[in-house]
């Protein structure tokens, strides 16, 4: 998954004409760093994904490679609404698709990113 990551990153910062340098000054990084993450050496963190995300107005769904479509997918809910005593990891797993190839990683990583911001 890192290497369409850094592939996603790299097509966002060249389709806005930008270089590594620039992008890691915006984002408060290093171009190196910006460079590893392009060619998918290291795992990009979660707070840098959702900083290219909402700079560059894309979704996660995008970046993820989950769809061709920067605006990201489009869900129709067909399960019932989320009880309201809902934990945050119920909420998490209501928020994928059951058929989502989304992994356990990326889902602990959004628990604990809800649990410091709550």
């Amino acid at each position: 998954m890192t290497k369409i990551i850094g592939k996603r990153l790299r097509e966002l910062r060249i389709s806005n004409r930008c270089s590594q340098q620039q992008i890691a000054e915006m984002c408060g990084s290093t171009q190196a760093t910006i460079g590893r993450y392009e060619q998918g050496i290291v795992d990009v963190s979660l707070d840098k994904l959702f900083w290219y995300a909402e700079t560059f107005e894309v979704s996660l769904d995008y970046i993820f490679g989950r769809t061709d479509d920067p605006k990201g997918h489009l869900y129709e809910q067909s399960s019932p609404s989320l009880p309201s005593d809902a934990s945050i990891n119920d909420f998490i797993e209501f928020c994928f698709d059951p058929q989502s190839p989304a992994n356990a990683k990326l889902k602990n990583m959004l628990v604990q990113l809800m649990e410091e911001h709550m």
